[in-house]
């Protein structure tokens, strides 16, 4: 997470008249905690999906009840006897056969469960193994996360990806160049406005809240710490703002690596993997 600085000049011969230096953009412990860090949370992921396997629906109450059901992933007899997956969202009932519901069993077949086995960890239902895996990789994050943040603090880099007052009026022009409304993205420093909006409210708000649900679904931390529990509406409250901002990351994630994709893959694949990376049009080093 060192600050950025530049350490290559291209050539005329190797790149477009339109392109900036090379810099160092990435530390090696930033390069190492972001993919420590993605690998966990896929895995988490995962695991948690085959953990909402063997209750796979969500309450917004203090307790299970069906009369304040948010969401339920189940399978019903069809009109010709055979099994179907239905999903209800707010008592709207969803035909979702072979995706969710009655889906891939996790061995080579289709059975009765939430979902499916090619997007769970393990594969196969196992409430015991599912939990197990979700908690080693949600320490994991932990640990991963606190050294970034530590880290970034020591090197005082942190700070480039904390959103200001000053970026707000960029933010249109920035999502408009995005859209390919605008052909060149307003003026910023290492991470554009967007950027550190999403930054801000992944680093600073979702994955706190993450966190404090998930140990609040924890038995040992529901008795030692009952007023968080208490705090959050009850443990199937919990669980629900548990399951949404686990979806609000992996939108984050799908958000990020399209815009990876989208804005210079090998480019950004370099700054991410040898740390350095060559500047765009507007596109600058510091805040």
């Amino acid at each position: 997470m060192d600050a950025a600085a530049p350490i290559v000049t291209p050539r005329a011969s190797d790149a477009p008249e339109t392109s900036g230096p090379v810099v160092y953009r990435h530390s090696v412990t930033t390069r190492l905690t972001h993919w420590a860090g993605a690998l966990a949370f896929v895995l988490l992921v995962m695991s948690g999906f085959a953990i909402f396997d063997a209750a796979p629906y969500l309450d917004a109450s203090d307790y299970s009840n069906p009369a304040h059901r948010v969401l339920a992933i189940d399978s019903k007899a069809g009109p010709n006897g055979a099994q179907i997956g239905v999903t209800r969202v707010f008592g709207h009932e969803f035909t979702t056969t072979h995706l969710l519901g009655y889906t891939d069993d996790g061995q080579g077949g289709e059975t009765a469960r939430a979902f499916p086995g090619w997007i769970t960890w393990p594969a196969y239902q196992d409430l015991a193994g599912a939990r197990a895996w979700h908690f080693f990789f949600g320490w994991v994050m932990v640990l991963v996360g606190t050294i970034y943040l530590a880290v970034g603090l020591l090197r005082r880099d942190l700070s480039l990806l904390i959103v200001r007052p000053s970026d707000f009026p960029k933010m249109w022009p920035m999502q408009a160049y995005y859209l390919r409304l605008r052909k060149e993205p307003p003026p910023h420093g290492k991470y554009n406005p967007l950027q550190k909006a999403g930054y801000t409210v992944v680093l600073f708000v979702l994955c706190p809240f993450i966190v404090l649900t998930g140990l609040a679904l924890s038995p040992g931390v529901d008795a030692a710490i009952a007023p968080l529990t208490s705090l959050l509406g009850g443990r199937q409250f919990a669980r629900t703002w548990h399951f949404l901002a686990t979806l609000a990351l992996v939108g984050f994630l799908f958000g990020h690596v399209f815009l990876v994709a989208s804005t210079g893959f090998f480019n950004n694949m370099r700054s991410m993997t040898l740390g350095t990376y060559r500047l765009g049009k507007n596109e600058g080093t510091g805040k």
